[in-house]
């Protein structure tokens, strides 16, 4: 399915690639990418040889009727892997098992290291558990990649794309081997997150926010909020006025 997926989606959309050789024809790799969209769980995968598995929500797996097996069946077939997100560290710990468990298979492992999508195409900070917890756990090599312009094809809230080309820059792996087995220090786990993400700056050309997404969307969040509240007053007062 996988195949077939990823050739209807080349076929369509025509997504270009730089750095292909920079993917190990085999072994183990953690590939750490940008997060601009929904549709990048497939579009990488779809330029690959290799099965890439990321982690998606247990929800997507789970959801019933016909609509929620086709989903389910879908997700598997692109190499999607659930996990419960019901509790915050919980689900944390899940994802680094289930990282650790594809690394020591001796697959490609993906890892949007934002932790969610990007709200407005710029690269915010990347949080530094599961990523960095996951390549020092297990010596893997850590791929930075950059995804270009998904966030076009595919904004957050519509359901169908529109048909244009995306790319993806794929950078030189990066060797934490030195760290091997510190993932319990939060100042290496910083570093190392830190600097996948400067490769991944690099590659996509996005703007850094030294802030993490997840606080960047609340502050949206609450901004338009207040300016709803705003609209709303002055429409009143207008109303005041008229009578």
């Amino acid at each position: 399915m996988k195949f077939s997926i990823g050739g209807s989606l080349k076929l369509a959309f025509r997504p270009w690639v730089e750095g292909l050789e920079n993917i190990p024809a085999e072994g183990p790799a953690i590939l750490a990418s940008n997060h601009l969209s929904f549709s990048d769980s497939f579009f990488l995968p779809a330029v690959l040889d290799r099965k890439v598995t990321f982690i998606a929500k247990a929800e997507y797996f789970t959801s019933p009727g016909v609509k929620g097996k086709l989903t389910a069946a879908f997700f598997k077939g692109v190499g999607q892997l659930p996990v419960d997100r019901s509790g915050a560290r919980g689900a944390g710990e899940a994802a680094i098992k289930s990282g650790i468990d594809v690394i020591e298979r001796g697959e490609l492992f993906g890892i949007y290291p934002e932790g969610t999508r990007s709200p407005d195409g710029r690269l915010y900070r990347g949080k530094p558990g599961g990523l960095a917890r996951v390549a020092l756990a297990t010596g893997a090599p850590v791929i930075p990649v950059a995804m270009i312009d998904t966030e076009k094809i595919q904004p957050p809230g519509k359901v169908v794309p529109k048909l244009m080309r995306p790319g993806i820059r794929i950078g030189k792996p990066l060797d934490f081997s030195r760290y091997h087995g510190m993932d319990g220090d939060r100042f290496i786990l910083r570093s190392v997150t830190d600097e996948v993400m400067y490769e991944i700056m690099k590659l996509s050309g996005q703007e850094y926010v030294d802030i993490y997404a997840t606080a960047a969307k609340r502050q949206i969040a609450d901004a338009e909020k207040a300016a709803k509240a705003e609209k709303a007053d002055k429409t009143d007062q207008g109303d005041q006025g008229a009578q």
